[in-house]
């Protein structure tokens, strides 16, 4: 029979043993993981999650500023992403983005990451508005909306399948 203790031992072992696997660096001596080094990405997608209190624009300017110069650089796309957690189609496609599949796609490409229930009313004065999400929208140099966006998803296994078109050629039409 097991104690309080002991579970609460085995509770932090597990959890422990839960960090560890999540952990940034792979092992020495084994291969880096098969999303970056087997396509041959430089550059992954990254997700930045936008602080919770503040003006959209100024957040999404500084944002930019400081992908520019960090030291990755910005050598993809940076957009607005606003989504939901209650929204199948934005997290499965934040999970893609996460776990590398739209690395070679999409090489070098910041979210910024927006939730639609947190953030509603200061995503609007922005004017960083949809009637579907997520929405992707391609800021203006001061952090606005610049207008040219997609939103919009479908649920099940082909959600990121149904964004990923629509992106491109969001992206190809921005440039």
């Amino acid at each position: 029979m097991r104690t309080l203790g002991s579970t609460l031992l085995l509770a932090i072992g597990v959890a422990l043993g839960a960090v560890s696997c999540r952990s940034e660096a792979p092992p020495e001596g084994s291969a880096p993981p098969a999303s970056a080094s087997a396509k041959g990405v430089s550059a992954r997608v990254r997700i930045l999650e936008a602080p919770a209190e503040g003006a959209v624009e100024p957040l999404v300017r500084d944002a930019m500023a400081a992908a520019k110069a960090s030291p990755e650089g910005s050598s993809g796309a940076f957009l607005v992403y606003v989504g939901a957690t209650w929204c199948e189609p934005c997290r499965r496609f934040h999970d893609a983005a996460e776990r590398g599949e739209l690395d070679t796609t999409f090489p070098g490409m910041i979210l910024l990451e927006f939730d639609l229930d947190r953030d509603r009313e200061r995503l609007a004065s922005a004017r960083y508005t949809s009637k579907y999400i997520p929405l992707f929208a391609i800021p203006t140099r001061d952090g606005a909306a610049s207008g040219k966006q997609v939103e919009g998803g479908i649920k099940g296994d082909g959600a990121v399948g149904f964004i990923v078109p629509r992106l491109k050629a969001l992206l190809a039409a921005g440039s």
